[in-house]
């Protein structure tokens, strides 16, 4: 009688064991989307739907939240999302050396010139501005940074899905613009906060 732990694996069997470990080196390579999309969420689901609070759709404010500390939340959010993220795309990268490594580093740096860009931008504009217009500036270009990010690092990566998030960053951020700072942060608590949670736990209830 042969023993099972003595029997040679059926081409069906070895076919399905490459193909688990080919899915597990590749989700060991694209890092933790929990780190990548998660705190982006959170952030913005937050940080804008105090904004939303604050606006209104009609102009009234929700809630009495001063301009001043919705901003803030929303940037508070959202320098510590980025942080997080960070820390989750230096952790993908330093599972590879060479070339993958690099574009990690370098990709890294650029979310840190981008972010400090961006302040500098809406710090110099935003006093030209009136108060609304103002926020909707602080906002509009921190999700241009993001967006025009997460699609670079898609096509750094190949992952389509990286890119399809800073695409929709992207188009509701153009959408809100057009509507006005109530709908602009409406939509980008809705659509981005619960969609990047969405993705943060997708493939996670996939595996």
């Amino acid at each position: 009688m042969v023993d099972d732990s003595e029997r040679t694996p059926s081409p069906e069997e070895m076919l399905r064991l490459i193909e688990r470990q080919r899915a597990d080196t590749v989700r060991h390579l694209k890092g933790d989307p929990r780190l990548i999309y998660g705190p982006w969420g959170v952030a913005w689901l937050l940080g804008f739907g105090t904004l939303f609070l604050h606006y209104g759709l009609d102009g009234e404010p929700y809630l009495p939240i001063s301009q001043m500390q919705a901003v803030g939340v929303q940037l508070c959010l959202q320098v510590l999302a980025g942080a997080v993220a960070a820390y989750g795309i230096t952790k993908m990268s330093g599972r590879v050396r060479g070339d993958s490594s690099a574009r990690g580093m370098m990709y890294g740096y650029a979310w840190f010139a981008g972010m400090m860009l961006m302040v500098v931008i809406a710090m110099r504009m935003s006093p030209q501005l009136p108060p609304d217009e103002s926020g909707l500036l602080w906002a509009a270009v921190s999700m241009l940074v993001v967006g025009v990010l997460y699609m670079a690092g898609g096509a750094i990566w190949l992952d389509w899905t990286m890119f399809f998030v800073g695409v929709c960053v992207l188009a509701v951020d153009a959408i809100g613009v057009l509507l006005g700072a109530g709908w602009h942060a409406l939509l980008a608590a809705v659509f981005l906060g619960g969609g990047f949670l969405a993705v943060s736990v997708w493939p996670r209830r996939r595996r």
